[in-house]
C-alpha cells in the first residue's frame, strides 16, 4: 500500500502472478493461445522493459537479432524469469509511478493471472477482494465502449457496482452481460469461456456477440 493506505492492485496481482508461475512451472498452459507460462512471463519482461522487442523481430533487418533476445529471455533459469515480472520496470520507467503503475497494469496482471489459473486442471478459482472488484468496475467503464466497439450487437454490462452501455443496439438487438466486474473483463477480452457471467438476448445476438472480436486489439 501508499502511504495514504490506497491498495496498488497491480502491484498485488504481479506478485500474485509471480507466485503462480513458480507453484505452475515454466510449461504449464494458458489461456493465451499457443503460450505456455514461460511464454507468458516472457511476454510481460519485454512489455515492461524491452519494448523494442515487440516490433522488432518483426523488422527485416534486426528482426534476427531481436528474436535471439527474446529468446535469451525466455530461456534463462525459471525463477529468474519470474523474479525478472516481479521486479517490474526499470527503475527510471514512468510505470513506476504508483497511479500509472495501476493505470497500466492492474488489468493487465489481473487477466493474465486468471489466464494461468484457469487453464490448469480443475480451473483454479480465487475469491476477489471487493475492493479490487471496485477498482476492476471503473478500469470496465473506461474501456468498455473500446472493448466491444467490434461487437456485432449491442452489449450492456451488469454487475453490482451498476450497468455500463458498452455498445448501443445493432440491427441484431442488444444483449445483457451479467456477473462480478473481474467476471465481466474476461469475457471482454475474449475469454467468455472461462468467465462466470450470465447472457440475457435472443440466442442469434449472444452468438453474433460472442463470435465478434472483443478487447482492445
Amino acid at each position: 500500500m501508499t502511504s495514504s493506505s490506497t491498495p496498488r492492485f497491480a502491484q498485488v496481482e504481479r506478485g500474485a502472478l509471480c507466485d503462480t508461475f513458480l507453484s505452475v512451472g515454466p510449461d504449464a498452459p494458458t489461456l493465451c493461445e499457443g503460450w505456455t507460462t514461460a511464454d507468458l512471463a516472457t511476454h510481460l519482461v519485454v512489455r515492461d522493459g524491452r519494448p523494442d522487442l515487440i516490433v522488432g523481430p518483426m523488422l527485416p533487418v534486426i528482426g534476427g537479432v531481436a528474436k535471439g533476445q527474446v529468446r535469451a529471455i525466455k530461456h534463462q533459469p525459471w525463477p529468474d524469469l519470474v523474479e525478472s515480472v516481479r521486479s517490474g520496470p526499470p527503475r527510471l520507467s514512468p510505470v513506476r509511478i504508483g497511479k500509472v503503475d495501476e493505470l497500466v497494469n492492474h488489468v493487465e496482471y489481473f487477466i493474465h493471472h486468471e489466464d494461468v489459473l484457469r487453464a490448469q486442471p480443475g480451473a483454479l478459482r480465487r475469491e476477489i477482494p471487493d475492493a479490487e472488484q471496485r477498482a476492476l468496475w471503473r478500469a470496465l467503464a473506461r474501456m468498455a465502449k473500446l472493448m466491444f466497439r467490434k461487437s456485432a450487437v449491442g452489449a450492456v454490462l451488469i454487475a453490482p457496482q451498476g450497468r455500463i452501455v458498452a455498445k448501443a443496439p445493432t440491427d441484431l438487438g442488444s444483449v445483457d452481460i451479467a456477473g462480478r466486474p473481474g467476471e465481466l473483463l474476461l469475457a471482454a477480452y475474449g475469454r467468455h469461456a472461462q468467465a462466470d457471467v450470465t447472457t440475457t438476448g435472443g440466442d442469434q445476438a449472444v452468438a453474433a456477440l460472442w463470435s465478434s472480436k472483443l478487447g482492445l486489439a
